[in-house]
């Protein structure tokens, strides 16, 4: 299954998501779980296909990295639906999903069926889907974080059973980037003779980690640190977390950079 097959796959993805979420807001969560979770599938077949198509895994490309991240996104905004009802939590990540599924659609890359040598390793494919995943239930982290920040200053109080998911969410998705840089560092070792060398990349994934360890510790700090200024440390983790998924490829030095895999 050639890339073309997403020009038709992706949209009806996206139309599945966007509709599920509009059956949320009608006050029908579960059909709109099971439109989701469809649309999730969708995208699973056409990922399944590629790998066929390509003979590799198809991780390497931008492009490819954002259907691994437009499926999880719904899975985990599903499975996190399932134990704290929050309806604004599956329509974001549902219309976030549908987001990236259009701009693979509008921006589609070169998806060659080569492997350069550096990428084939076994530590290759978990090290990214552990990433994938760690990203997805992290920008859930971040639109909850909003959510309570708004409780918080609205009404003054905050919403315990909200504040359970969003520190639940942190610790999972925090479990995964330290999985995936434990994997990419050994991959590193592997590759390229060292285990971390403060590649542009990795500098912002260590930024990523620290800002996401402060959350955990302040929160576990019994001294009580004003819960806002706390929470406000999620939509920043998430924001460093994009710079290093997607904003250093535009910087100069990208195309040296040893995570530079076009």
């Amino acid at each position: 299954m050639s890339w073309a097959w997403y020009n038709y796959l992706g949209p009806f993805s996206a139309a599945l998501w966007f509709v599920g979420a509009l059956v949320v807001i009608l006050g029908r969560p579960k059909a709109g779980q099971a439109l989701v979770l469809a649309g999730a599938l969708v995208t699973l077949v056409f990922i399944v296909g590629l790998w066929a198509y390509l003979g590799r895994p198809p991780l390497r490309t931008m492009g490819e990295t954002r259907l691994w991240y437009s499926f999880f996104l719904p899975l985990a905004g599903v499975l996190a639906f399932r134990r704290w009802p929050y309806g604004w939590l599956l329509i974001f990540v549902s219309v976030l999903a549908s987001v990236f599924a259009i701009l693979n659609v509008v921006r589609p890359e070169i998806h060659s069926k080569a492997l350069m040598p550096a990428l084939q390793s076994v530590f290759f494919v978990p090290h990214v889907i552990l990433y994938m995943l760690s990203y997805a239930l992290l920008a859930a982290t971040a639109v909850a974080s909003l959510a309570q920040m708004r409780n918080l200053f609205k009404t003054g109080t905050i919403d315990d059973q909200l504040y359970a998911f969003i520190d639940n969410a942190v610790r999972i998705g925090l479990g995964l980037i330290m999985l995936g840089l434990i994997t990419g560092a050994v991959w590193a070792k592997q590759a390229w003779g060292h285990y971390w060398s403060w590649d542009p990349k990795e500098t912002w994934a260590f930024v990523t980690l620290a800002t996401y360890l402060a959350y955990l510790h302040l929160r576990l700090d019994r001294r009580r640190p004003r819960p806002g200024l706390v929470l406000a440390i999620l939509p920043l983790g998430f924001l460093f977390l994009m710079i290093t998924w997607l904003g250093l490829s535009f910087l100069p030095t990208a195309p040296g950079s040893v995570h530079s895999y076009q």
